[in-house]
């Protein structure tokens, strides 16, 4: 009962309230609402008083928050004004868009998520890479504008790939992934709904599996990996990971990237399709970065890892890893029977 913080799980309590407050309201006022308490939910899960580089952090994402937040009531006041002009329908779909966008940590409005994720946990990151998506992008299935989130799903796919190449970071790395996948999940929303909650979910499945690893491992840097004197199964399990996240065919992570790739192909997005698969491309170069340092180099076994690696919940870490691999052949079958 010692590792209980019941302060904590009150306020995830919230979190996970505030995300159903924003969906399942039928009022925008109402979403502006569940948005605003997730946002000092969270803040308080994150917030340590005795660590100055996370107070900074809170203060950040408070005020990117707030600041996405006034935009969002602010034109959604102005749309419910001028309903009859249609004059302004345009600008203030973009507008809309951008605040929900920035919330997300979509390109352009990308430049706070890398260095928030920099100093949390790796559950928090987790979260915020997760769970605080899910809000905005189902308030931003309501009203959008088509062809400014085609524009947002090309930039932010190539800057997230590109950005990505000179960090060393492992949870700027994860950041840019997410930012990556956004620019799918973006593309699953506009096809339907079920589609975004597939990928969506897979997503997750293969991101708490990453955390964990290298919550596992307790490296923040990829240089930490040289030092790593990992066995065999080990490597592994962290290539057939990361290899999954990127999206390569034979792993999970490709399943949602085909069935939207395939739904794109039949509607004539030739480009669209062309720049994500590229940017998946560019996304595994620094993914098999990763790996190449644990597979490549190592020296001797250092004195940082997580007590976790010598019990028992290692094994969840396995069954997973190897449902991520082995899940698509199961599911290609599914699909050919259907």
């Amino acid at each position: 009962m010692q590792y209980l913080n019941f302060n904590k799980m009150f306020f995830y309590f919230i979190l996970l309230f505030s995300t159903m407050i924003s969906i399942c309201s039928n009022s925008w006022l109402g979403c502006w609402i569940g948005l605003e308490i997730n946002l000092l939910s969270f803040i308080t899960i994150i917030y340590k008083s005795n660590n100055l580089l996370l107070s900074e952090t809170c203060l950040k994402y408070f005020l990117i928050q707030v600041i996405a937040s006034m935009n969002f009531i602010f034109f959604i006041l102005m749309n419910l004004t001028l309903i009859n002009n249609f004059m302004y329908n345009n600008f203030l779909e973009i507008m809309i868009n951008s605040s929900l966008l920035m919330k997300m940590g979509a390109v352009p409005f990308h430049f706070w998520f890398p260095n928030i994720m920099e100093s949390l946990s790796w559950m928090n990151c987790f979260i915020l890479m997760t769970w605080q998506k899910i809000a905005p992008i189902i308030i931003l299935s309501y009203f959008y504008n088509f062809k400014y989130l085609i524009f947002i799903m090309i930039i932010s796919a190539l800057i997230s790939a590109i950005g990505g190449l000179n960090q060393t970071s492992l949870r700027k790395l994860m950041a840019f992934s997410s930012i990556n996948h956004l620019s799918w999940m973006i593309m699953s929303m506009l096809i339907s709904e079920n589609m975004w909650i597939f990928y969506f979910f897979m997503y997750s499945f293969l991101t708490i599996l990453m955390c964990l690893m290298f919550y596992c491992l307790n490296s923040s840097f990829i240089n930490q990996l040289f030092y790593n004197n990992l066995n065999n199964y080990t490597k592994l399990i962290l290539i057939i990971n990361l290899l999954s996240l990127g999206g390569l065919p034979p792993f999970l992570g490709f399943l949602p990237k085909w069935i939207i790739i395939n739904f794109m192909i039949l509607n004539k997005n030739y480009f669209l399709t062309l720049i994500l698969i590229m940017s998946s491309l560019i996304m595994l170069i620094f993914y098999i970065r990763i790996t190449y340092s644990s597979f490549m180099f190592n020296y001797f076994k250092m004195k940082f890892f997580n007590m976790f690696l010598k019990n028992n919940n290692w094994n969840i870490l396995n069954y997973l890893s190897f449902m991520s691999m082995f899940s698509l052949i199961f599911s290609t079958f599914l699909f050919y029977f259907m």
